[in-house]
């Protein structure tokens, strides 16, 4: 069992041995927050926190010791509570006003900057969206000459990446909820699993 304030990168499922090339079966466990662990023939996703019914988190297999629990707060707002009951922070879901965007996301942490989750490519300043744009151009370019005659329909969907801020500084990356990664120390990991547990 791993400690869950340090994590940096995490996922939400079962598998507990995932394939790899010396094994070829999956090894199940119960549905828990998960971190990635060695290397690429011994790869392991070890348990840090255990997801139970009504969106809530414990460190213990049995669900005896509470972690966190997510309570919805409003129209697109969760708040996250501790296992004491005490509010760790809030999770709002912003609707787009443009029918072909996505909504955003925002994480309220009391004494830090609000987080803002944006699409990868919509997210940063004046010159990194233009960076990005021309990267994402290329690489449209270069998707389109390397997939010319494959079978029509069959190129696996990328998840949606979202890049979360506050201000200018990258707090966390995620690819819906198969890989969420952590990139600033003082994000409290629980509103991190929280997310994963609403977005699911």
């Amino acid at each position: 069992m791993l400690s869950w304030e340090g994590v940096r990168e995490f996922t939400v499922g079962s598998v507990e041995l995932p394939a790899t090339p010396k094994r070829k079966k999956i090894g199940w466990g119960p549905k828990a927050i998960r971190v990635p662990q060695g290397g690429k023939f011994d790869r392991v996703l070890a348990a840090c926190a255990y997801v139970a019914p009504e969106r809530s988190l414990y460190l213990d297999a049995e669900l005896t010791q509470l972690l966190c629990s997510v309570v919805p707060s409003g129209d697109n707002s969760w708040s996250v509570h501790d296992g004491g009951g005490s509010i760790v922070g809030t999770i709002t879901r912003i609707p787009s006003n443009r029918p072909l965007l996505r909504p955003n996301w925002r994480i309220e942490q009391p004494g830090q900057v609000d987080v803002i989750g944006r699409t990868e490519w919509l997210s940063g300043d004046a010159k990194q969206l233009a960076e990005k744009a021309a990267g994402r151009l290329f690489t449209g370019v270069l998707d389109a000459l390397t997939s010319f005659g494959a079978e029509g329909g069959d190129q696996p969907t990328k998840q949606r990446v979202l890049e979360w801020r506050a201000g200018d500084d990258i707090v966390m990356l995620s690819e819906a909820t198969k890989s969420i990664r952590i990139k600033a120390a003082w994000l409290d990991r629980r509103l991190a699993f929280a997310y994963s547990l609403i977005a699911e």
